[in-house]
Parts: C-alpha cells; structure tokens; sequence
C-alpha cells in the first residue's frame, strides 16, 4: 500500500518500526511497547477521519459527496490500521512463545523438584491403596431434594397406573 501525501516523520518512523525485519528483531516487551504507540497513532487518525468527515457531511449535505472529500485521512487511517494488524501478528507470536518457553520451565523445575511422584517408582499393574469410604453426610436439603425426587417419581406411578 502507497503512503498517503503528507506523512510527517513521526508518523513515517512508526511505519518504518512496523515493517517485518525491524519486527523479527524485536523481544516481546519491545513489541507490546510498539504495539502502543501504533494503537494510539491509528486511533488518533480514526478519530481525526471520523470528526472529518462528520463535519464535510453538514457542510456536503450527503454522506456520498463527504466521502470522496476525505480521502487522504482515510488513507491514514487505514495505513495505520495495516501497521497496527502487522504489529498485533508479531506480538502474538512472541507471546505464544514465550508462553512455551515459561511452560517448558515451569514443567523442567517440577520434574526436578521431587515433589511429584517419580514415574518409575510405581509399577504400572499395582493399584493405588484403597481409601476408606465414609458415608456421605445427608444435609437437610439433600434430604429434601431425595424425598421430593422420590414423592414425585410414586405419583407418576400412579397416574400410570389410574389410567389402566
């Protein structure tokens, strides 16, 4: 996409950051840092476009006409909304890697930790000691919701057996 006219150099350094080699250089704090600023440029020409616009449609007195009278902010507009997708892509990147990166770690440090029971330890065909089974405790709701459950169950049976 061309740069529309009248780019400051600002304006055309944020662009230049965003290309895709500046980009591969970049860590993932570096990004959400760029990833900023883009926002901000691209919301700062929105808005600019938007309240353009808005005002050459009073003075236009027709959307269509207002259209092509502002054309060159659009333009801005839109290069920054490009710049912002490539930068969001970039970032999304480093960031599932980095997720990687801090799982692989995370599960290196557990395994060497000792914490955990260690695979070989424990044969596969032995089963675990069996647990004690306590009776569940019936609070007076689930009391209830049993004699309910129950109650509503024998009517059912006997309309069925009513219409016999």
């Amino acid at each position: 996409m061309a740069l529309p006219q009248g780019m400051t150099d600002a304006e055309l350094m944020i662009l230049r950051e965003t290309e895709p080699p500046e980009l591969a250089g970049l860590d993932e704090d570096a990004l959400l840092d760029l990833h900023t600023r883009v926002r901000r440029a691209r919301n700062k020409h929105v808005g600019q476009y938007r309240r353009g616009a808005g005002t050459k449609v009073q003075t236009a007195r027709s959307r269509g006409a207002a259209y092509s009278r502002s054309q060159r902010a659009r333009d801005k507009a839109e290069v920054f909304e490009v710049a912002l997708a490539r930068v969001s892509t970039a970032l999304a990147k480093a960031a599932r890697l980095s997720a990687a990166e801090l799982k692989a770690e995370r599960l290196a440090a557990a395994r060497s930790d000792g914490t955990g029971p260690a695979p070989a330890q424990r044969p596969e065909d032995s089963q675990p000691p069996p647990t004690a089974k306590r009776a569940a405790a019936k609070s007076p709701a689930r009391r209830k919701r049993e004699a309910s459950s129950l109650a509503e169950g024998a009517r059912r049976q006997a309309r069925r057996d009513a219409r016999r």
